[in-house]
């Protein structure tokens, strides 16, 4: 549950709105956001926009960490800060759920430290690996929700690609964009 209640689907569908009323936040890539696990509008039409609410409703159950666990998702890496920039706080990953821009399948579940060891859900990812490894050509750049995703990018431990991906801070108001990649209202615990 969120912190200060369950957001109504309402609450998303305003925010959905005025994100995509601003438009994208960085050039739009001509790459295709379709997979063969689904498809996502990249122009910022409705169709992002229902998107994008198909994402909230579908990532609302994982408010619950049991729930996140028992559906394949698993912690990776600690808590993920960067200093100046904010945080994205712990990453449950489901590699199942790699390599598509389905919305009602996150690759990621951020969550941030809460009192007492709990644990928040403020934000969803998606993780594409970039088809030809290399860092300097970017020809299949996945989009969702009218949104280019970032990279391509070398991977953070050993084991992962180099790759693409698109944070959404559905869950938590980030007051750099929706789409940004860190969140400054997200920090991780003193060690």
């Amino acid at each position: 549950m969120h912190p200060k209640g369950p957001i109504s689907a309402a609450a998303v569908t305003a925010l959905a709105s005025l994100t995509l009323l601003a438009g994208p936040a960085a050039p739009a890539a001509s790459a295709s956001a379709s997979s063969a696990e689904g498809t996502a509008s990249t122009d910022g039409s409705g169709s992002a926009h229902a998107d994008l609410v198909t994402a909230y409703q579908a990532t609302l159950k994982y408010h619950s960490v049991e729930r996140a666990l028992q559906d394949g998702y698993r912690p990776m890496r600690g808590c993920i800060e960067r200093e100046g920039e904010g945080g994205m706080g712990y990453h449950y990953v489901n590699t199942a759920y790699n390599n598509t821009t389905d919305p009602a399948h996150p690759s990621a579940l951020m969550y941030e430290p809460g009192p007492g060891g709990t644990l928040r859900l403020v934000g969803i990812e998606w993780f594409v690996e970039d088809a030809d490894q290399d860092l300097s050509t970017d020809d299949d750049r996945p989009a969702m929700f009218g949104q280019p995703f970032l990279g391509p990018s070398p991977g953070v431990e050993e084991g992962v690609a180099t790759h693409y991906d698109l944070h959404v801070w559905i869950y938590k108001p980030n007051p750099k964009g929706m789409f940004h990649e860190w969140n400054p209202h997200v920090s991780c615990p003193a060690d």
